[in-house]
């Protein structure tokens, strides 16, 4: 256990290394166009130089990398290109606003794709059909689609939920929770849809092996069958679709919070990419690749506990 834990973390290391670094060279792999676009487009080839050797962007990729991760494990993410706000007051600010949509939608996305999947898998017939609808339904369709048609049906046509906007949860509770629910189904179904689908694979495959045979003949009840061995069995393969689902819905908040007005952690990286705002982006990163992480680092947890197979990996 101690082992697996040891090398998750090591794991978790390496793809924020990898990960940060090769966005790094991305955005800074152009330094005269960064300082061009901060600049405008009256600038002369003399003041981008200047503005070049101002920013540091003269000095070598490794070297800058190197102070911006020293930088950033002390809390300093840098200031903004163009406004001078710092980007650590600015992601303060806007990921409370995706966490308050994709949190809610990764637990209830968690909760929905067990009992389905395990209805389906145990019930059959109907319910089975039902599952396979929606997991085709809510895979085939993009989630801005389901966006759009939330806000025409709910927002504009019924007239039950704000359109667009967000209201903190200190200011208003019940203001934030309208304010999150349209945007939160846009992506709960989706990410429903495939984990729904995965647990039931993993739940029939489960049913099927010998051990469920043997404990049905000694006339133990189906209740604790289901729920005690054959889910804590399954349960590997469905978590790792629900905490991979978190990079979905991630990506997804970028076009939600557009459709929304959501000023949220996708709104700014949409915004600061447009403009070049590299700082920005960088720190739009970070968090994103933290929050995937501990996300996949709690459900491996999950995983173990729950399946003694898997500590042995």
């Amino acid at each position: 256990m101690l082992l697996n834990l040891l090398k998750n973390l090591v794991r978790s290391l390496g793809v924020f290394l990898v990960t940060t670094f090769i966005t790094f060279a991305m955005m800074f792999g152009n330094p005269t166009g960064i300082a061009s676009s901060v600049l405008g487009i009256g600038a002369t080839p003399e003041s981008v130089q200047a503005k070049v050797v101002q920013l540091g962007l003269d000095r070598p990729l490794l070297v800058q990398y190197g102070d911006w991760l020293v930088s950033a494990l002390t809390g300093d993410l840098g200031r903004s290109f163009y406004s001078g706000q710092s980007v650590v007051a600015a992601l303060s600010q806007r990921v409370p606003v995706t966490l308050s949509v994709i949190v809610p939608a990764l637990v209830l996305t968690a909760l929905l794709s067990v009992l389905l999947g395990v209805a389906a898998a145990v019930k059959g017939g109907v319910m089975d059909r039902i599952v396979q609808f929606i997991s085709v339904g809510g895979t085939a369709v993009p989630n801005f689609i389901i966006a759009i048609a939330l806000v025409f049906a709910f927002a504009i046509n019924w007239r039950i939920f704000p359109a667009t906007g967000f209201t903190p949860f200190a200011v208003n509770p019940g203001l934030w929770l309208a304010s999150i629910l349209l945007p939160m189904l846009s992506l709960l179904i989706g990410a429903v849809a495939g984990g729904a689908q995965q647990f039931r694979t993993a739940m029939l495959d489960t049913l099927g092996n010998d051990y469920i045979r043997t404990l049905r003949a000694r006339g133990m009840k189906e209740g604790p069958i289901i729920f005690q061995h054959a889910l804590r069995n399954a349960a590997a393969p469905g978590l790792t679709v629900v905490s991979l689902t978190t990079l979905s819905l991630l990506g997804g908040a970028v076009f939600i919070e557009q459709v929304f007005a959501l000023p949220g952690l996708g709104q700014l990286a949409t915004e600061s990419s447009k403009i070049s705002d590299v700082p920005m982006v960088m720190g739009t990163v970070l968090v994103t690749v933290l929050i995937v992480l501990v996300i996949n680092f709690t459900s491996d947890l999950i995983i173990q506990a729950l399946n003694p197979k898997a500590r042995k990996r």
